[in-house]
């Protein structure tokens, strides 16, 4: 009999049919004899709903009381799953994260978890209820509600199997896996059966929304096997977990793309140590965040310095960066919004030359520019034109046969 930490997305509890739903799948592995932990959000467009409504009252809203009106929406929820699954024969229990004792740091509105108290929840289950449990939400060592920002159900769920030593955690949502990469840009996309949490952590930062990024690195962290599945149709789904000695590795996993980035360069400034310190270190004290950052030397002493953000923090980065160009005599400034990254990952690329080869090949066959490349251990990023981002991620989803299953060796 094994332990199951399930946790159910907002649309896949966006109505009373859909809680009802959830709590036949709930009672179907009950009655396979499994121990199971169920960890809801609140109802799709709920936590919005009572954004907007603190935002009629108070124009900035306080954050500490934000999160007492934010954990409501989970607490809905948690209650009518308890009452559908009483009334099919199934005993249950709710828990909000307070009642679990999910202790977090202070940091409202985006709290982190420090450790969760797990005697409740093993009474309950040893006497054959069902734990539903609230997720997004905690409490710090004051006794004030918090909420762990947003995809915070993936993270509360993960942090609740690791707790309790569960042999899985099971996230539902409205996709049945982690593909190859999107869909919607690639028909021809891949479910894939498994990936590693190392890939996964790559994907999810660079524009896959399946998971949130801090579940992922929890789960790596503590080892607990984790699975996408899907609240609509059965399958597999996904299973994110560790490289398995003797498992045939393919070279990509996947393709991920983010289409909201913006590029800035500062043109001629003069090449002498520090100069990189003086250009980011104001947009780094402006909390802007810098992603990849190419530089080149010129033959009189002086380089071009590029570097991308967020296309959010593009207006703000150039007024900085005009600023630093007076100050340190620089030819000129200019930027970009209409670019996009384009990332290729897998741990194959640790045993194998010639990926990044591949890609620029690839991309060059279709007459598309790269403007600039990064790389790493598992992955290899480019950045180009935003009216090339479908064309590139088809060509580079077909160069590397994504769409096709892996085979043994």
């Amino acid at each position: 009999m094994a332990l199951i930490v399930q946790k159910y997305g907002g649309t896949s509890v966006g109505s009373i049919e859909r809680i009802m739903h959830v709590a036949r799948k709930v009672k179907s592995f009950r009655d396979q004899g499994h121990d199971l932990v169920v960890v809801l959000s609140a109802m799709s467009g709920e936590t919005n709903r009572l954004i907007d409504l603190a935002k009629q009252v108070q124009s900035s809203p306080d954050a500490r009381e934000l999160d007492v009106l934010l954990s409501t929406g989970e607490q809905q929820t948690i209650a009518l799953l308890v009452m559908a699954l009483k009334q099919i024969g199934v005993d249950a229990r709710s828990y909000t994260g307070p009642q679990v004792r999910i202790l977090t740091d202070s940091s409202f509105n985006k709290a982190r978890i420090l450790s969760i108290e797990e005697s409740r929840m093993r009474k309950d289950l040893d006497e054959g209820r069902v734990v539903v449990a609230a997720g997004f939400q905690g409490v710090d060592e004051n006794g004030n509600t918090t909420t762990l920002g947003r995809g915070g159900s993936d993270t509360t769920a993960v942090a609740l199997a690791a707790t309790l030593k569960a042999d899985e955690c099971q996230i539902y949502t409205d996709v049945d896996g982690v593909y190859t990469t999107d869909p919607r840009v690639v028909p021809e996309a891949r479910r894939l059966n498994r990936i590693t949490f190392e890939e996964m952590l790559e994907l999810a930062s660079l524009g896959s929304k399946v998971l949130q990024i801090r579940a992922v690195e929890f789960a790596g962290k503590y080892n607990v096997p984790l699975r996408v599945l899907s609240s609509f149709k059965d399958g597999e789904g996904t299973l994110i977990t560790y490289e398995e000695d003797g498992m045939e590795e393919p070279l990509i996993s996947g393709i991920a793309f983010q289409r909201d980035e913006a590029k800035l360069t500062i043109l001629g400034v003069p090449d002498e140590p520090g100069v990189a310190y003086r250009i980011l270190g104001p947009i780094g004290d402006a909390n802007i965040e810098v992603d990849m950052i190419v530089q080149n030397v010129g033959a009189d002493d002086t380089t071009d310095f590029t570097f991308t953000v967020n296309r959010n923090d593009y207006e703000k980065a150039l007024k900085i960066l005009q600023s630093t160009a007076e100050e340190l005599g620089a030819r000129d400034v200019n930027g970009d919004v209409k670019i996009v990254k384009i990332s290729v990952v897998g741990v194959g690329m640790r045993s194998h030359a010639g990926i990044a080869a591949t890609m620029f090949k690839a991309l060059a066959d279709e007459r598309i520019n790269i403007r600039m490349i990064s790389t790493s251990e598992i992955k290899t990023s480019v950045v180009v034109d935003e009216k090339y981002l479908e064309l590139a991620v088809r060509t580079l989803h077909s160069a590397f046969k994504l769409e096709q299953e892996l085979t043994q060796a």
